[in-house]
């Protein structure tokens, strides 16, 4: 288990996550969580060289046995309670990007919101949000 992580750490692995559901990290997901880690004020002060670090310790972590309960638990124990909404918010992010949200992305959605305690109406509306903002 990786030692403590910073907030914006656990913010990246979150979005690792949500790209690494479907089996395929694919280039657009990655450029997303870099613009995201550079553009939300959440990340600033945030060293942009360490985020390939960080997403392949994740990946790495991801690929061990019971990964992504163990990344899970390690997310909610780096997070405040303050940011439980911005990490499903940025799990949202990644997962509406493409304009088609599949099954795992869901599941993990509702793992990350059951592991955060977040209550369906906050969450009905981050997802309600981002409908909004990649309508074409």
């Amino acid at each position: 288990m990786p030692e403590q992580l910073s907030p914006q750490e656990a913010l990246i692995y979150v979005m690792v996550m949500m790209s690494a559901v479907d089996k395929t990290m694919t280039d657009g997901e990655l450029e997303r969580i870099g613009r995201l880690a550079r553009f939300l004020p959440v990340f600033d002060g945030f060293d942009d060289d360490r985020l390939v670090h960080v997403a392949r310790e994740c990946g790495a972590l991801l690929d061990g046995p019971e990964g992504l309960d163990i990344a899970l638990e390690v997310v909610r124990e780096a997070l405040p309670p303050r940011l439980y909404d911005t990490a499903y918010a940025v799990a949202v992010e990644l997962a509406a990007a493409d304009h088609s949200i599949r099954n795992e992305e869901i599941r993990l959605l509702q793992l990350l919101r059951d592991r955060l305690d977040l209550d369906k109406l906050t969450c009905a509306a981050i997802e309600r949000s981002a409908i909004a903002r990649f309508r074409k």
